[in-house]
């Protein structure tokens, strides 16, 4: 190995790094002589003394150079702490996820927490009437008043009123828990109305048109129900006759993937009445077991829109024997007394056979689910207690009763 050829590329080497290291330093004391000149004129030209330029040029560029630093470690600071709280973040939901799939929710427990602002709102007040006086004739004036509070409606209070006194009398009730027995007992008695059970076995395919106003959580309420269905082994098509609203059909389609159904679906402004034909045929083309079918959202007071909800429900009854079998209007619990106006509405224009409650967890107004079974007759087939999937459960009165009463 020749060494002394090696070493002297290496010296060779380093002369040209000075060489260049000196002409760069060489360069930027020109451009340095350059700004420093050019920045003194400036200054000059704005009054500066020109014994004091080259004191504020310096000032200026130790300014700078420290804004820069303090900007580069105030962005270090924001990188570490974004990540510091994203680290326990994911492995809150990680833990969390964890921890639901260890204990999931019961039923129970799902409605006691979806009632949970009715709750505070009735049965708060009621305990502090019911153990502060006499069942006298003030007594039942602030118990309607807090009925009428909660969204019972005036018919469904008084009915309710009427025969807590009469039970009262009878019974010579005294004292917060007899009197809540027997307020809780009345009010089982109004909600269990003498209907049959949503039976989704009974029809073949069984074809369920959802109906409502703007606003209430239609769609999402059908992929939930398409995602139960779909769990039980049931073969669910999905029908997007809402053609209006913009994006409707897609958002459908999405619960439709997620679920793994079929999707029938037009092009957005096209005929309601013909997606349900397509839907209908395809239904029973597929040997589907149910088909629901989502419907624009209507205004009640629309005549026009009403008669075309009239349309479909004529169209599914052509291609597929007493369809719909179920028509489910889908009421939002947070609008209280105007949702049982909207039922109203509803049943004067098509046969109502159910009726599902959506965003009872957001609300004080669970009243107003009371208030549709006793003045209208119509039974509630779901209420929405939660944004997840299982949250759309299936009603139950004693259930539903218990949740609200339940002390906590």
């Amino acid at each position: 190995m020749d060494w002394s050829g090696i070493m002297n590329d290496i010296y060779r080497f380093w002369g040209e790094i000075a060489q260049w290291l000196e002409q760069a330093l060489h360069r930027f004391n020109t451009l340095w002589a350059s700004f420093f000149r050019r920045a003194c004129e400036i200054l000059v030209g704005m009054g500066v003394p020109e014994q004091q330029c080259a004191l504020v040029v310096y000032g200026i560029l130790y300014l700078l150079a420290t804004l820069l630093v303090l900007l580069l470690v105030w962005r270090l600071l924001r990188r570490k702490r974004r990540g510091a709280a994203k680290v326990p973040a994911d492995v809150g939901e990680k833990a969390a996820g964890e921890s639901a799939a260890a204990e999931p929710l019961s039923v129970v427990e799902r409605m006691r927490r979806g009632l949970a602002k009715t709750h505070t709102a009735l049965v708060g007040r009621i305990d502090g009437l019911f153990g502060g006086s006499a069942v006298d004739d003030a007594f039942l004036e602030e118990l309607e008043e807090i009925l009428i509070t909660a969204d019972f409606g005036v018919k469904t209070t008084t009915a309710l009123v009427d025969a807590f006194k009469q039970r009262v009398a009878v019974e010579r009730a005294q004292g917060v828990e007899q009197l809540r027995a027997i307020l809780k007992q009345e009010l089982l008695e109004l909600m269990r109305l003498p209907v049959a059970e949503l039976d989704v076995e009974r029809q073949h395919p069984m074809v369920m048109m959802v109906i409502g106003v703007n606003g209430v959580g239609k769609t999402t309420t059908i992929g939930k129900l398409a995602q139960q269905y779909s769990k039980q082994g049931k073969k669910v098509v999905l029908g997007a006759a809402d053609t209006f609203r913009a994006a409707a059909a897609d958002q459908l389609s999405i619960w439709a993937e997620r679920s793994g159904c079929d999707i029938i679906r037009h092009e957005e402004g096209s005929d309601p009445a013909a997606v349900a034909f397509d839907s209908a045929k395809a239904a029973v083309a597929r040997d589907a077991d149910i088909l629901i079918l989502d419907t624009a959202g209507r205004l009640h007071t629309k005549v026009n829109l009403m008669e075309e909800m009239k349309k479909i429900h004529r169209v599914l009854g052509r291609e597929i024997d007493a369809a719909p079998h179920e028509t489910l209007l889908v009421l939002d619990a947070t609008t209280g007394q105007n949702a049982l106006a909207q039922a109203r509405q509803f049943c004067q224009a098509v046969k109502i056979t159910g009726v599902i409650i959506t965003k009872l967890d957001g609300t004080a107004k669970g009243g107003m689910a009371v208030a549709i079974a006793t003045e209208l007759g119509l039974p509630i087939r779901y209420i929405g207690v939660g944004e997840g999937v299982d949250d759309l459960r299936v009603f139950d009165p004693d259930l539903f009763v218990d949740a609200l009463f339940e002390n906590r």
